[in-house]
């Protein structure tokens, strides 16, 4: 598998830009929105949890539970987008993640921040 099947974030073209920092460099901030999140819940697979087990005996990366992570972060983000996008921001500033036990039968993982609407500052 290659590094492209474990990264996140944002792909080209994303009319909301989603980021972790309190601002954007070159841009003002003329509204803010409110808070916006992404939830989603998974659960787990017996067999990938059977097998996570036995590597963890041996010490080597869960590359299946890598990747189902990464892809329920990324279904968390583009929700969070959709919630913005509805709410009329085109950015979301400090995003975070939060990842947590689902009653022992899953993984909640939620992205937030604060949605508002950015402009380019005229020089």
């Amino acid at each position: 598998m290659g590094i492209e099947e474990y990264g996140g974030g944002q792909g080209p073209g994303t009319d909301v830009l989603v980021v972790t920092t309190n601002d954007v460099p070159g841009y003002q901030v003329r509204k803010v929105i409110g808070e916006v999140f992404g939830l989603t819940v998974r659960s787990r697979h017996l067999g990938s949890q059977i097998g996570a087990g036995l590597k963890s005996m041996i010490g080597d990366e869960l590359k299946g539970l890598t990747k189902t992570l990464v892809e329920t972060r990324n279904q968390a983000m583009e929700r969070l987008i959709e919630q913005a996008r509805a709410r009329g921001a085109n950015a979301v500033l400090m995003m975070r993640f939060d990842v947590t036990e689902a009653a022992d039968v899953g993984t909640e993982v939620c992205a937030y921040g604060t949605a508002v609407v950015i402009s380019e500052i005229e020089r």
